[in-house]
Parts: C-alpha cells; structure tokens; sequence
C-alpha cells in the first residue's frame, strides 16, 4: 500500500509537469460562476493556448468586493476583453516602448494594469505627468483600484487578490503585453535563484528638488514648461518626474524588471516585480516600470484593443483537469491533494485564495 501511494504520487507529480505551458497554469478561470461588481461575471472566462500564443478571456471585473469610489463617476462593467500573451517575450532592443495609457497589461484575475499616471498634466503640456497613486489615489478602493468610466484597473498592488507572504518567492500575479510575467514582491535574494527571499525593490527614488525646472535626464526646460514648485498642493512625487532611475539603487532595472530565476522559469526570464517599501506601501514605479522591457504586442493596447481572435485551433487550458488527461477523474484528486494548502491559482477551482476542501467539491461536481 505504500508503495502503491508512493508510485501514485510520483506519477501525479509527473503529471503536474504540465504540457500547457506556465503562461496558460496562473490564471484565475472562473468555472463555478463567480460574480463581482453589480452581479456581473468576474476574473477570467476562459484561457486556450498554441504554440505561439495564450489567449484570456476576461471581464477586468474581479470577484472579491471593490468600491467605493470617491469623486468618482464611473462605474465597472464587463469589458468582454480578449488578451494574448507570447509564449516567447523578447527583450527590445534599442529604444523601449513607453508604457502608455489605458491596459499595459492584466492581472491572473483578468483586472487590467495601468502604468502610474493618471492622463494629465501640468497646464496640459505633456511634460510633468500626475501620479495617479498621489493625485487619484484618494479615490481608489480598499484593494488599490478604481474604474476609468467603465472599466476597472490598479495602477499599483491589486491588494484584494492575494496574500502577501514574505517568505515565500511571489506567485505570478499578472502580465505585461510584452509577454514578461508581473510577480509580486517577494523573490529570490540573488539573481540565480539562490540567497533566501526578500523584497525585491525598485531603483527609483525621489528627486532632491524644490523647483521643477529640469526633467530626470538633465534636460533644462524653458519657463513655460516649468512645473510648479514643491509645495503642500504640489509635493514631490506628485508628479511622475519627481523620481529618478538610479542604477544599482535597488534591484531592477528602469523598466522595473530584472532577469533571474523564478519557480515558474528555473532557466530564468525577464520579469517585472510589485514594488514596494518597507512598510509594504507602493514604491514608484509600482508595476511595470515607464518602458515595456520587451517587445510590445499592440493588439492589446490603445483604442480598439484587447479583442484579438482566437484561433480556432487553440487548445482551451482546463484546470479541473490537472493531469490534462482529457477528463476528470481520480488522478486529478491526487494531484489537487498534493496541492492541498497552496494559494492557487493552480487547484483554487472556487476562487477561494486557497486549495481547499471546498475545490474538492468542486472538482467531484465535474466527475
């Protein structure tokens, strides 16, 4: 009998190795009719996946509560988006791509991320950019986010989505459009995997600056493109040229990535991390940082983007089936038993945060 179980575990462990690859394994997909805001559907619809692409499927509109938000108008509605994300992110050569407005990426729960400025500008003139964690964030809800008109998104930490354990390397919690994985704060101390975890922190700092008369990268600006001296109404970091890139000041580069191991990638990726301080509040420049590091995939950006086809041929990612035998049945118990206790989103079939007894229920409603 126990070697019976042994074997049973090490093929289930086997299976585990999945062939869907870990683009497709992270998502929060909603197979039990979760809803969030006003009873619509939330977190992630669907996830199918060729060999040159993962396809999501998502609403932006998560399934834990949000809301209120002050001064704010808008109100969350189904997006119906549809994302891809390269298999193969290549990091860009030359110039990088600025991270613009509106998505620049999506969470595992299909919310999207917004880079850390709010669309406006000093006198309009497109040089001193607001903050949108100082200047809105007055009206973000308890988990950092807030509609734009209708749709939902975080320009910093999506706090409501998971728990925040520092001695654990971070899950994957999102994407950029590039096709780089976003985790959270926490990795490994050292590059190559090894070193023990810690909070992996941004390299950007504010300026040392009481007149707003010259950009980060030493451009001096003519008076009519001065912004507005330091000040209570106006303090430093209330605007996104209040900070500056210092190479080696933390751990990432100025496109907030670095190139190191992760547990989904033990030969290494590019990835972004969600920085923070030392009291766990967001540290500029948050998410991604004001460049993609790779190479942007457009169909998802700008107006009119986020609703790519999928093609017919992809193969839809299931996560009832775990050992991706094609139906759902006892190996797929085994291999949710040995995820007992984890956080997901890989065997978290009710979107509970945990793999729990209640995933089992789940689970035996789709034998």
């Amino acid at each position: 009998m126990i070697r019976l179980a042994t074997n049973t575990l090490v093929l289930v462990l086997t299976a585990l190795a999945w062939s869907a690859p870990p683009q497709a394994q992270c998502w929060f997909v909603n197979i039990t009719g979760r809803t969030g805001y006003g009873g619509q559907e939330a977190d992630v619809q669907a996830v199918k996946y060729d060999a040159s692409h993962v396809y999501v499927q998502c609403s932006s509109v998560p399934s834990y509560p949000i809301g209120p938000w002050p001064g704010n108008p808008g109100s969350p509605t189904d997006g119906n988006w549809s994302f891809r994300i390269t298999r193969q992110p290549q990091p860009k050569t030359g110039t990088r791509t600025a991270t613009g407005l509106g998505q620049i990426g999506v969470w595992t729960n299909g919310v999207c991320i917004f880079n850390a400025s709010d669309a406006r500008s000093y006198n309009n003139r497109n040089v001193w950019h607001q903050n949108a964690i100082v200047v809105e964030g007055p009206g973000f809800d308890s988990c950092g986010g807030h509609p734009a008109m209708t749709q939902y998104h975080n320009h910093q930490n999506a706090a409501c989505m998971y728990d925040l354990t520092p001695a654990e390397h971070s899950p994957i919690v999102g994407f950029g459009f590039d096709g780089f994985p976003v985790y959270g704060p926490f990795g490994h101390a050292n590059i190559d995997g090894t070193g023990g975890i810690r909070r992996i922190k941004s390299s950007y700092r504010l300026r040392s600056i009481t007149q707003r008369t010259m950009l980060p990268n030493g451009t001096v600006l003519t008076s009519a493109n001065y912004g507005p001296a330091v000040s209570a109404t106006y303090p430093l970091g209330y605007y996104i040229e209040d900070y500056e890139y210092v190479a080696g000041l933390g751990d990432l580069n100025d496109s907030n990535a670095r190139f190191c191991v992760t547990p989904e990638f033990p030969e290494g990726t590019w990835a972004y991390f969600v920085t923070t301080d030392d009291s766990g509040s967001p540290a500029y420049p948050y998410l991604l940082g004001p460049t993609y590091m790779g190479t942007l995939d457009t169909a998802n950006t700008g107006p009119g983007g986020g609703r790519v086809t999928v093609p017919t041929a992809a193969v839809a990612f299931d996560p009832v089936d775990l050992d991706e035998s094609g139906v759902v049945d006892a190996g797929d118990i085994g291999g949710l038993l040995i995820l007992f206790g984890s956080r997901g989103p890989l065997g978290d079939l009710d979107g509970s945060g945990s793999v729990d007894a209640g995933d089992i229920g789940t689970m035996l409603l789709h034998f």
